[in-house]
């Protein structure tokens, strides 16, 4: 039997607007352990990359993992304060499974987190299988879609993400990519990834399917 196509999504700034809780927890852990902490407006742009590259521009080296550790520790108890999935992406996830298409999650989160959130926001009915970066290289490597992929038995069709490691990973590992642009990065930003599209919205995948 032929594998079922896949569409591959990343989570924070694509399917969910985690934006704030993300933001919060992180500038919080500053406070909690007694630093100074940069402007929101910094963090922000830093926003999808793994958690001791976004502290080690703002922190000592050797305190590095005493933050990640707080931010994990906090983030889990204020994931879904804010967080809520994007306009549409119910209705465009339930037509894929109409369609015959697999629903798969690539993210730089670790899975755990990655499906307490899912699952925080009502997600995991809409999606086949939710996949982190668990011990093994991170966006823009292309390592996290292989393993949603082999995961879930399924061949990639799009890769679609907010951001340009989500484009070069999907590129690499043989994706068609789309960008959207209600995330981390705006559309001239994408574009220098060279997605085969950029969208304010996903609606748009329904009909280049």
């Amino acid at each position: 039997m032929r594998p079922k196509p896949a569409i591959v999504f990343d989570l924070d700034g694509t399917l969910v607007d985690s934006l704030d809780d993300i933001l919060d927890t992180f500038l919080a852990t500053f406070d909690e352990l007694g630093e100074a902490g940069p402007e929101r407006s910094m963090v922000r742009a830093l926003v999808g990359r793994p958690l001791d590259e976004m502290y080690s521009g703002f922190v000592p080296p050797a305190r590095v993992a005493t933050f990640v550790a707080a931010y994990r520790e906090r983030y889990r108890r204020h994931l879904a304060d804010k967080t809520r999935p994007y306009p549409g992406v119910v209705d465009v996830l339930s037509e894929l499974a109409e369609r015959g298409y697999a629903r798969l999650v690539a993210t730089t989160k670790r899975s755990v987190t990655a499906r307490e959130l899912v699952a925080a926001v009502g997600l995991t009915g809409y999606l086949d299988h939710v996949q982190g970066t668990d011990g093994f290289p991170h966006k823009p490597a292309p390592d996290v879609i292989m393993h949603a992929l082999a995961a879930a038995g399924a061949r990639g069709a799009w890769m679609v993400g907010d951001t340009t490691s989500d484009i070069v990973a999907g590129r690499a590992a043989g994706l068609r990519t789309f960008g959207v642009t209600w995330g981390t990065h705006d559309a001239a930003t994408l574009a220098a990834a060279e997605p085969d599209v950029v969208e304010p919205t996903i609606g748009l995948l329904l009909r280049l399917l």
